[in-house]
């Protein structure tokens, strides 16, 4: 273990909880067994009914090795279907204590029947505690639900609730509708009953449409740097619509969004509240508020200025307290906790990004 992330004087072991780590399917028919046979029937006759054309190839931008790491490939399946390999690499090497899945592609989110979407989603989630969680007690299940279909979302929360081997919620990015919109309520509902948090992760084209609000990107390079834009109006979605007015305990953690853009967001907001204030009456608090209160935020992928100190006023902004470790495992863009700093840590916000504030979140004891 790195000196970093031990105490200086008691050499205590810092009890990491990874936010974001992503397990993958060795084939499409890994879900089989966790499917109805009409199911299996449908997919194996009329395959799947996705929200964007590119079924038989990467979604457009295509991405260098699907955007992982060639270290993480097993020879009998993609980057990340390996729980071996998640250990070796990654649990044992860094000795984390509590790792977060987050199942992307294959789930529901981007199936266009309903029926099918639900199906898919119950699919996922069983095959997340049958091949990830009950063989690795370290690892936590993210609920995928599908989330264009509202009643089959609830329905799914409502029969995970009280599941402890489920630590949140995981919701897209890129939804067919802006997330504060109505439609969504009855599973934030669901969700704020359930007592999980929600997680907001990029997952693929759930929408079917652009990354950018002008269109497609030309390159990886830029589709890279959609996730921030599109989560920053997301949040910005969530706190005017009233969605945290209507659903007060709600918490949202995003991962793999971002960060270093939120106080703007902040004070844009702010500085326009008491101008358009009349137009939403129910906002009872200016719009920062509700961001310092209801957000937590992921370092992966943290923003690296030449100054590592300016993050750390962003980071006061923020919150110490906001603030959560993600690997982002297998991605190319993997952070390992011993070198996602530029500048020291105290020991009590070094406990606190790595473990403590994740645990507060997620009801860790």
């Amino acid at each position: 273990m790195n000196q970093m992330l031990r105490e200086k004087e008691g050499k205590t072991r810092l009890r990491i909880v990874d936010c974001d780590i992503h397990p993958a399917q060795r084939t499409p028919q890994a879900l089989y067994p966790y499917l109805e046979k009409r199911w299996v029937d449908h997919l194996e006759t009329f395959g799947p009914f996705i929200r964007q054309a590119l079924v038989g190839q990467l979604s457009y931008p295509r991405m260098t090795a699907n955007g992982m790491r060639v270290d993480a490939k097993p020879e009998d399946g993609p980057a990340g279907s390996s729980l071996a390999m998640l250990r070796e690499q990654h649990l044992d090497r860094l000795d984390i204590e509590t790792g977060h899945l987050v199942a992307l592609g294959r789930g529901g989110m981007e199936e266009r029947n309903p029926d099918l979407s639900a199906a898919m989603s119950r699919a996922v989630n069983d095959w997340q505690l049958a091949e990830w969680v009950e063989p690795e007690p370290r690892l936590r299940a993210g609920l995928v639900i599908p989330q264009d279909n509202p009643e089959a979302a609830v329905a799914e929360i409502e029969r995970r609730a009280g599941d402890a081997r489920f630590c949140q919620v995981v919701m897209s990015t890129r939804p067919n509708e802006t997330l504060g919109a109505r439609k969504y309520w009855p599973i934030y509902r669901a969700i704020e009953a359930a007592g999980l948090p929600l997680c907001l992760h990029p997952a693929g084209y759930s929408s079917g449409k652009p990354s950018t609000g002008t269109g497609w990107p030309s390159f990886y390079f830029q589709e890279h740097y959609t996730f921030v834009p599109g989560t920053e109006a997301l949040v910005t979605s969530l706190v005017i619509e009233g969605v945290f007015e209507a659903f007060p305990k709600l918490k949202v953690a995003i991962i793999e969004g971002g960060f270093s853009w939120a106080p703007a967001l902040g004070w844009r907001m702010d500085k326009h509240f008491d101008t358009f204030h009349a137009e939403v009456p129910h906002l009872t608090r200016k719009p920062s508020e509700y961001m310092r209160e209801h957000f937590w935020w992921a370092t992966q992928p943290m923003e690296e200025p030449k100054n590592g100190r300016h993050i750390e006023d962003i980071i006061d902004w923020i919150g110490w307290d906001r603030i959560l470790y993600s690997s982002d495992y297998p991605h190319w863009d993997y952070d390992d906790p011993n070198h996602i700093f530029k500048f020291p840590l105290s020991p009590e916000r070094r406990e606190a990004v790595f473990g403590g504030n994740a645990r507060k979140l997620y009801g860790y004891a």
